[in-house]
């Protein structure tokens, strides 16, 4: 019985093409002898080095000489071409070969840095149970080393004919094993793989919080401009944990509800944590004003009333944190300050390329600036796309640098017609009928339900997602519109989170799947909603777009 890397495989979740490849790994394990090895690997990555082969080799498997074959997996339909195979997802065709190739290609190269030229032995093999290969010649592959549904009753036979048992033991063999199991620091999952990703890019983030921290001067106010992904999430939160050490009262204040309430889980219990008009809320109840949720332009009042209701020493701060400042309006800026006691310390975090309600800027004269355009949370090709595509109508989008160890995670795109009839017998919208595509595309890769956030272009109010319950067999959790008597939104029960990007800035996901974006023109506002959207990604992002918009986007980056 074969050795299978990661040992706890079986005990894993896994849906779509990963639930394959645990078949293949328990044909591996039964088939092949003692001293044979199985690394299995859907999402590697090297975090330490920053090196990323996300998403790559499926199997790796190491006989007992030391010999090693590299095992590429293709369920489901493949289109045979002139060009050699091709795998489709959504709207984009991949070659197989050519993907098999830079594998192999990228295993050599780091072979002979590691053990040095002719030291080892790499062999290729595809596998795909689900295709017969009419016309191997132009498969792009050595037919020898492909094994389709005709023949996948021979993997077992064909692996071990390619890696024999009984060959001289080569001398790299140890190295080649420690080389598999903990230089590429192997992780069996999507879902494995999206803790080790937000514990590194947390670390490599953390920079922002580490030095802004160390600033000194007196009156304290500090306008920190960092860009998505840059930290700034933790310099609050540390902010607020280095006040609450030193005894002191500690307030943060954001613009989006949702983000308080996720800051909440985060922040130290002892301060306290609001978005702007929740801060309100409780300053007019303390004052004796219950508001009435359920009436008109209730968020307006409490505004005022916030603003004129007199401050006592139970509403002063000795450290205040503004985030999302580049959605306050000036006249809420004096209306904080009087909750900062005299001598107490004031900090302003804003991103002004997420201003999607196309602001102006609120004055802080007299405060220090400190701007940082390091996006360490989002895969670098995701950065690349958005530059690509929308630098033209912001021209910031130009000036940010890339900091995440990841790239290649593919931004996959697929689109509907916004004109075309409901879509065949159940009246479903065709912007819906390609986000449960989208969803079940996600879940093919191996991220998880809960991993998974769908996020909506349109406003709430103009969402078709808005009123479902589900879509397709997936339980969507979402706010309703409503709130309780103290003010808290209230959600319905699901499995896959479904909000607008308006609600979720400030938020991530492992795999955000954008959906629903059209626009007349391809502008500046409509150019910060897609920035927006599209860095809530820490993994994955998958672009659900009508034909128009995507037809624009195209035509952006090849202007680019």
């Amino acid at each position: 019985m074969a050795r299978i890397v990661p040992d706890d495989w079986q005990h894993l979740e896994a849906a779509g093409a990963a639930a394959r490849e645990r078949e293949t790994l328990a044909l591996f394990e039964k088939g092949l002898p003692d001293g044979y090895t199985v690394y299995h690997g859907v999402h590697w990555t090297r975090l330490s080095e920053g090196f990323s082969v996300f998403g790559e080799a499926d199997f790796v498997i190491v006989s007992p000489a030391g010999r090693v074959m590299i095992v590429e997996q293709k369920t489901g339909f493949l289109r045979e071409t002139p060009k050699g195979l091709v795998k489709v997802y959504m709207q984009t065709e991949r070659n197989v070969s050519i993907a098999l190739a830079r594998t192999v290609e990228g295993l050599h190269r780091r072979f002979t840095a590691a053990f040095g030229a002719g030291t080892y032995f790499l062999e290729e093999l595809l596998y795909c149970p689900d295709h017969v290969v009419k016309d191997a010649a132009i498969a792009g592959v050595n037919p020898a080393r492909i094994v389709d549904a005709a023949r996948k009753g021979q993997l077992v036979s064909i692996v071990l004919d390619a890696l024999p048992a009984d060959e001289p033991r080569l001398p790299c063999a140890a190295k080649i094993h420690h080389f598999l199991a903990d230089e590429l620091a192997l992780t069996p999952d999507a879902g494995a793989l999206v803790g080790a990703a937000g514990t590194l890019v947390t670390r490599l983030a953390g920079g922002l919080a580490t030095w802004a921290r160390r600033l000194e001067f007196a009156p304290f106010r500090l306008r920190v401009i960092g860009t998505a992904g840059s930290g700034k999430t933790q310099l609050a939160v540390q902010v607020m944990k280095d006040a609450v050490a030193r005894g002191q009262r500690t307030l943060y204040v954001c613009f989006n509800r949702p983000l308080a309430d996720h800051i909440v889980k985060v922040a130290p219990p002892e301060a306290k944590v609001a978005n702007y008009h929740q801060l309100c809320d409780w300053v007019s109840r303390d004052g004796g004003h219950v508001p009435d949720f359920g009436g008109p332009d209730v968020f307006g009042g409490l505004e005022q009333r916030f603003a004129a209701t007199p401050i006592d020493a139970r509403w002063q701060f000795d450290v205040l944190i503004v985030d999302e400042g580049q959605d306050f309006q000036q006249a809420w800026v004096a209306a904080l300050e009087r909750l900062v006691r005299p001598g107490g310390a004031w900090w302003w975090l804003e991103d002004p390329l997420q201003n999607l309600y196309m602001r102006e800027p609120v004055a802080l004269p007299g405060w220090t600036v400190l701007r940082e355009t390091t996006n360490y949370r989002s895969p670098r090709d995701i950065l690349d796309f958005m530059r690509d595509v929308a630098s033209r109508p912001v021209p910031a989008l130009a000036e940010l640098t890339a900091g995440s160890p990841f790239d290649g995670s593919d931004v996959a795109l697929s689109t509907y017609d916004e004109k075309e009839k409901a879509a065949a017998t159940d009246g479903e919208p065709p912007a819906i009928a390609a986000t449960k595509r989208a969803i079940t595309q996600a879940l093919s890769l191996g991220f998880r339900k809960q991993d998974i956030v769908v996020l909506s272009f349109r406003g709430r109010e103009g969402s078709l997602l808005t009123p479902l319950d589900h879509l397709g067999p997936h339980r969507l959790r979402s706010f309703t519109g409503q709130y309780d008597l103290f003010g808290n939104p209230q959600y319905r029960d699901g499995d896959v989170l479904v909000d607008s990007i308006y609600r979720f800035k400030g938020q991530s996901a492992p795999c955000v799947i954008f959906t629903e974006i059209d626009f007349d023109t391809f502008d500046e506002r409509a150019a910060r909603k897609l920035f927006v959207g599209a860095t809530r990604a820490t993994m994955k992002l998958i672009l659900v777009a009508s034909q128009r918009a995507a037809h624009a986007l195209d035509a952006a980056r090849a202007n680019a």
